[in-house]
């Protein structure tokens, strides 16, 4: 069974999980992972439909990372999460790392996953990823946003 969930599709490990912070929250956010040893390893004004302030920080020395998201505009989709959650910051969302994405995407939509995006597209730090909507399939809602991503894929 292993070797089946290998190969579709993919999925490798969790990437990160992802914060939604109030605009002016994310600086002293940052220190605070840092002072429980974390580090900053990436930081990105991710534009276009994201319309965020990213930073990545790692956990250990492993895989596995926190992601920061800070608004940079009332129309960022973290914006009206914020505002959906009485303007507190939260649970975003959380990433599951694949070999190839089209693979990931091609068998999820075959299989009647939800996905947001009309394919995979550019994310940040290099990625290529896709969103799965929180309402999962016809049958399993997982009640959060779900983003899969593939490192180093676009220049």
């Amino acid at each position: 069974m292993s070797d089946a969930i290998e190969q579709v599709p993919g999925f490798l490990f969790f990437d990160h999980v992802a914060f939604s912070v109030k605009v002016g929250d994310l600086e002293p956010q940052v220190n605070a992972y840092k002072a429980m040893g974390f580090k900053e390893l990436h930081r990105e004004d991710v534009l276009g439909k994201d319309q965020v302030r990213e930073v990545l920080l790692q956990v250990g020395d492993g895989p596995n990372l926190v992601q920061l998201l800070e608004p940079l505009n009332d129309e960022s989709p973290v914006a009206k999460m914020i505002e959906k959650n009485g303007g507190r910051g939260g649970f975003a969302h959380t990433a599951l790392r694949v070999k190839d994405i089209q693979k990931a995407f091609d068998y999820l939509k075959e299989n009647g996953f939800k996905i947001i995006d009309p394919a995979p597209r550019k994310g940040s730090r290099g990625t290529t990823v896709f969103f799965v909507h929180p309402k999962t399939t016809e049958t399993a809602s997982f009640g959060y946003l779900l983003e899969v991503v593939q490192e180093g894929t676009h220049a």
